[in-house]
Order: C-alpha cells, then sequence, then structure tokens
C-alpha cells in the first residue's frame, strides 16, 4: 500500500520563528523525524492523530480546533491522520538559535548510534578538539575524569574491551541551549559472562556542535 504524505505549506521562516500549515489526508503521515526546535501546535480543525514513538509503539492525541498545546525541542515521532477526514494544524517552530541545537541535536543521535556500532571512530567524531569523560564510578566526585581525546578515545575502547556485548536501547536526547542530555538502558554482558542491565543519563556541553564534555550517571542495582 503506498503510503500518503502530509503537506506542509510554510507561511513564515525568518531568523526567529518557522509558521509551516501541515495538510493531512486520511491516513497521511509526516515521516519520521526530530523535532530541533521548541514548538506550538495550533489545530485548524478536529481530529485525531497517531503518534509513532521510537520504539514503534503508537498512542493517540486529540485535536480540538483553536487549542494550542507546545512541546520542546527533542521530540522524536512519525505523526499520522488516524480520522477518516482530512484535517491541519499550523506547527509554530521557534528557531531563533535553534540551528545550533539542531545540529547538537544531530550529534547526540549519531553519538548514540556509533556506541550499538561500536565504532570509537565515529564517537570520536563527535568529541571536540578539547574533551573530557566523567565516567559513572571513579575515585572522585565526578566518577573517574578521563581528559583530552587521547584519554577519552581510550575509556571508551576499554568499555568496549570489558563488555564484548552491549546495547544502549530507549534512547531519548534533549538540548536546551548549552546542554544535552541523553536517557538510555544499557544491556551487556562482561567478559565474565555476567549480564548487566541498568538505565542511566549523560549529561553533555558542547564546543560549538561538537561534545566538550560527557558526564555520565547510571542506576547501582544492588
Amino acid at each position: 500500500m503506498t503510503k500518503v504524505t502530509a503537506e506542509p505549506v510554510v507561511h513564515i521562516d525568518d531568523d526567529r520563528f518557522k509558521v509551516t500549515e501541515w495538510r493531512f489526508a486520511p491516513g497521511a503521515e509526516t515521516g519520521w523525524h526530530i523535532h530541533g526546535h521548541d514548538y506550538v501546535i495550533v489545530p485548524l480543525t478536529d481530529g485525531a492523530l497517531g503518534l509513532e514513538g521510537p520504539d514503534g509503539k503508537r498512542k493517540q492525541a486529540k485535536l480540538t480546533q483553536g487549542v494550542p498545546y507546545s512541546r520542546r525541542t527533542g521530540v522524536a515521532h512519525n505523526v499520522i491522520n488516524d480520522a477518516d477526514t482530512p484535517l491541519a494544524f499550523l506547527e509554530v517552530e521557534v528557531v531563533e538559535g535553534g540551528d545550533l541545537s539542531a545540529r547538537r541535536l544531530a550529534v547526540l543521535d549519531r553519538f548514540m548510534t556509533a556506541w550499538n556500532e561500536r565504532d570509537v571512530d565515529a564517537l570520536m567524531a563527535c568529541m571536540a578538539e578539547n574533551c573530557a569523560f566523567n565516567s559513572s564510578a571513579g575515585p572522585d566526585a565526578e566518577g573517574r575524569r578521563h581528559t583530552g581525546r587521547e584519554a577519552v578515545r581510550a575509556s571508551y575502547t576499554a568499555l568496549f574491551e570489558a563488555f564484548p556485548q552491549a546495547t544502549w536501547t530507549n534512547d531519548r536526547h534533549t538540548v536546551m541551549g548549552e546542554t544535552g542530555l541523553s536517557s538510555w538502558r544499557f544491556v551487556g554482558t562482561n567478559t565474565s559472562g555476567q549480564t548487566v542491565e541498568v538505565d542511566g543519563c549523560d549529561i553533555f556541553s558542547f564546543d560549538g556542535a561538537l561534545i566538550s564534555l560527557k558526564d555520565s550517571y547510571r542506576k547501582a542495582r544492588g
């Protein structure tokens, strides 16, 4: 069955705002996307939206004509018209300073992909020239700090060696000004055959669009 694509009509696109009218035939969808800006939705019709998330699960949101709602940068989904009648809404994006936020968000997405692909070169391509990594455990208040590209690369390599099997799932990424946040669930098997499954997060600082500091936290099971 051929997918029907929602029709975007851009009304305003300047250095502060982008206003797009989205028109959906029955069953039409936007396609998978990650929002790089904070935004407001103003429904132009009543309707029902199907929201397909990163985990493949789908939920429904009701639209009421003229009743707006807002969302933050980092929302990731495919939006589908679940009604049997056309619907439309205005999407008002706050883009002032948003181009850099969108680039940072894309870096966090590539960074997570590189972890799951066990690609140290791709990980380091996401790190700034002067970078650091604070691991979740270590002798100091900040854990164990690895400073400089060589030290950071070595620490990432050591983690892969310690866990021959490892995946990061349920990942979500958000950028708020100069700070980024990624949450995830780590599932790994170490060299002793022990399986570890814990939730955690990374708090990031940036140098331009690249990561200058990865500060890691994770749950301790006991």
